[in-house]
C-alpha cells in the first residue's frame, strides 16, 4: 500500500466535498469505527459495558484486529477513525506519514507480552535460541521487543529464523509444531505456555531500555472535528484504567468484570487477573505528567523509530515526534 498516495487522495476528496458544500449529515457525524485487539486490559470492559457509547450518545462499530499493523493500515486509509496500537506500530506509521496522533495510552506492556519457547526445543538460555525458529507479528511491540531482547543477548536477528505470524496464525503453528518459540501476547500467549516456558516478558525487556506501551490512536482530522468525542473516550479509558487502580484485586477469574474482559481480550478467564497485573495501567494525573504524554512519550516513540530504522524495518526517522502526541484529551480529564 502507498500510505502516502493514499493519505493525499483523502486528503483532496476531503477538500473537494468542502467546495461543493457537501458535508457529513448529523446520523452519519455520530457514527464512528473503532479498531481493538486481542489482549486484557481495564478498557476491554468499559467496552463491553457500553461505556464509551453511554457516554458519548454515538453509535459505534467496533472491529476487531489481529495486529497493529493491520489497524495502522485502516486508520491510513480511513476505514477506521481510532484505533488501539502498539508503540512500534504507531512509531512506524508517524514516520510513514499516517496523519494520527497518540491521545491515551491504554497500558504500559509488562509480563502480557512474552517469549515463550517449547519445551523439548533444547532452548534453556538466551543462546539456545540460535539456529531455532522464532514467531512474532512484524513491527507489533511484541516484534520489537524480541528485537531488543536478542540485541540485549549478542544475538543477530540472522542467527535466528524470525517468521511473521499473528496470533491467531501463532497459536496454529505452535499446535502443529511449526515453531520453535514466539514472542506474542493473548491468546496465542497462553495456547504456548501450556507446553512451554517464559524466556523472558516485556517487564525485563523495559528493563534492559526498550519499554513499550499500547495507546489509542485518533486520526488528525476526525480529532479536530470531533474534540468532544476524542475527549468523552479518552475520560472513559481513564475511568476503566481508575477503576482498575482502585478494585483490581477483586477482579479475579469468577468475576463479571474477568469473564467481559475474557471474551473480548480471547484470553482464559484464569489467566486474566496476571495478565492484567503484569502491566502498567497510568492514571490520568500520571499520564499528563512529563514523563508521559507531557513529553516522556514521545521520546520513548522517536527512540523506537531510531531501534527500527537500525533493524531496517522503517526507511527513516522524523526529527520531532511531539506533534504525534496529544496531552490537551488527558489533561481537560486530570483536571475534572
Amino acid at each position: 500500500m502507498d500510505i502516502k498516495r493514499v493519505i493525499r487522495t483523502l486528503a483532496a476528496s476531503t477538500a473537494f466535498a468542502s467546495l461543493l458544500g457537501y458535508g457529513l449529515s448529523s446520523a452519519q457525524a455520530e457514527t464512528v469505527n473503532i479498531a481493538y485487539q486481542y489482549g486484557a486490559d481495564p478498557a476491554k470492559l468499559a467496552q463491553a459495558s457500553a461505556a464509551y457509547e453511554k457516554a458519548t450518545g454515538w453509535t459505534i462499530n467496533w472491529r476487531r484486529f489481529d495486529t497493529g499493523a493491520d489497524i495502522v493500515a485502516a486508520l491510513a486509509s480511513g476505514d477506521i477513525q481510532i484505533g488501539d496500537v502498539g508503540s512500534s506500530p504507531f512509531a512506524a506509521a508517524v514516520s510513514r506519514g499516517v496523519p494520527i496522533e497518540a491521545v491515551v495510552l491504554n497500558a504500559l506492556t509488562g509480563g502480557s507480552e512474552a517469549l515463550v519457547v517449547r519445551n523439548g526445543a533444547h532452548i534453556d538460555k538466551p543462546q539456545d535460541l540460535i539456529g531455532k525458529t522464532i514467531a512474532t507479528p512484524y513491527v507489533s511491540t511484541s516484534h520489537y521487543s524480541l528485537l531488543a531482547a536478542l540485541k540485549h543477548w549478542g544475538i543477530k536477528p540472522s542467527q535466528v529464523r524470525i517468521v511473521n505470524l499473528g496470533p491467531t496464525e501463532i497459536v496454529a503453528a505452535w499446535t502443529r509444531g511449526d515453531i520453535d518459540a514466539a514472542y506474542t501476547w493473548d491468546p496465542a500467549l497462553g495456547k504456548a505456555k501450556e507446553s512451554g516456558h517464559v524466556l523472558v516478558d516485556s517487564t525485563e525487556v523495559g528493563q534492559w531500555g526498550a519499554p513499550t506501551f499500547d495507546l489509542w490512536a485518533v486520526r488528525k482530522d476526525f480529532a479536530q472535528a470531533h474534540p468532544e468525542f476524542v475527549g468523552k473516550f479518552v475520560s472513559v479509558t481513564l475511568n476503566a484504567i481508575s477503576h482498575y487502580r482502585h478494585d483490581g484485586k477483586a477482579w479475579n477469574a469468577g468475576s463479571q468484570e474477568v469473564a467481559a474482559i475474557s471474551k473480548l481480550s480471547g484470553a482464559n478467564a484464569s489467566d486474566v487477573p496476571q495478565l492484567l497485573a503484569g502491566n502498567v495501567y497510568p492514571t490520568a494525573s500520571e499520564q499528563s505528567s512529563a514523563d508521559l504524554l507531557g513529553g516522556g512519550t514521545a521520546k520513548a516513540i522517536a527512540a523506537t523509530a531510531n531501534f527500527l530504522q537500525e533493524q531496517k524495518k522503517i526507511d527513516h526517522v522524523l526529527p520531532d515526534y511531539s506533534a504525534a502526541v496529544t496531552p490537551r484529551f488527558v489533561a481537560a480529564a486530570a483536571s475534572k
